[in-house]
């Protein structure tokens, strides 16, 4: 096992290090720093954080105006919290105006665990997708959140950054991090398994159980939802029997929706099977026991590739 780490954790220490280089950098966040880390950022600059309270349609109105000010604006509070409850605000005042907001939401997906389906954020990637001007970035593990948090502070304009609860894996043999490109982390002739966030390490592993079966697997971490790597894509359909994307996300409208809407449009068409939430609501569990009861698993993953590569 790689080492585990929370990648909130990350995201609160990068804020630091960025703040330390820029003034113009100011956090908010409703009434959760100490679950999103960003209370690294308020102990260091008490001046340029702002707690708004459980009121996350204001954290993103705030947000939007401190932006029109010249400032740099990372806002952030859970992923159910700041994509459903906030959509207006996002859409209509920062995401509209263009504005430099920065949304990094941490607890997205099934593994927020115990805490149940009013708190896991498994539709928040399709909200964004949505939106016009939004960039999104799903990190696979520690070291690639700092990159993403570096890069979403380097390009103007809004971003949404989803974290998930627990410690990750951190993903051995990653490539250089370019936003709005993906990499290959494994090179594969039969199947290729397009991943993001958690999901990534999950692919990895399901990649193992092909392999001892004689099945070669691709694995690619595609981190930006959006703009998607286009040709990275095309690339993999055009050079494996098939493709299988993974994503702790519902199937409808993240990853694997995004995916689809490349390879039709290229009129490339090739098997495909999305791994992800099939439509369904969470529950409270273990992230363990959640993966497994909503297939998510390594093994989930690999007999899904065998499965598309008999059709």
């Amino acid at each position: 096992m790689s080492e585990l780490i929370y990648a909130r954790d990350v995201y609160g220490k990068t804020l630091v290090e960025l703040g330390k280089k820029d003034k113009r950098i100011v956090v908010l966040d409703a009434d959760l720093s100490q679950s999103t880390r960003t209370q690294y950022f308020a102990k260091e600059f008490p001046e340029r954080f702002f707690n708004v309270g459980v009121a996350e349609q204001n954290l993103m109105g705030i947000a939007a105006g401190l932006a029109s000010c010249g400032k740099i604006v990372f806002a952030s509070t859970f992923a159910m919290f700041a994509t459903c409850r906030a959509f207006d605000q996002i859409r209509n005042t920062i995401c509209y105006n263009g504005f430099n907001v920065k949304i990094v939401a941490s607890h997205g997906g099934i593994t927020v665990g115990p805490d149940g389906a009013s708190h896991q954020a498994i539709e928040d990637i399709a909200l964004m997708r949505s939106i016009p001007g939004m960039n999104i970035i799903v990190p696979c593990d520690g070291p690639e959140t700092e990159k993403a948090i570096i890069a979403a502070y380097q390009n103007i304009g809004p971003f949404y950054i989803r974290l998930g609860r627990p410690k990750v894996p951190t993903v051995e043999g990653k490539k250089e991090f370019v936003f709005g490109k993906g990499y290959i982390l494994k090179e594969g002739k039969d199947v290729t398994l397009i991943s993001t966030g958690f999901m990534v390490y999950q692919a990895l592993k399901a990649s193992e159980i092909l392999k001892n079966k004689g099945i070669s697997a691709k694995v690619v971490n595609i981190h930006t939802i959006k703009p998607i790597d286009k040709d990275l894509i095309l690339e993999c359909a055009q050079t494996t029997k098939g493709i299988v994307t993974c994503e702790e996300h519902s199937v409808i409208g993240g990853l694997g929706s995004a995916v689809c809407e490349v390879l039709s449009e290229a009129k490339v068409f090739v098997p495909l099977k999305r791994i992800g939430v099939q439509d369904r609501f969470g529950q409270s569990g273990s992230p363990e026991e959640l993966l497994k009861e909503y297939k998510l698993t390594p093994s989930d993953i690999a007999e899904a590739a065998i499965s598309l590569l008999k059709r």
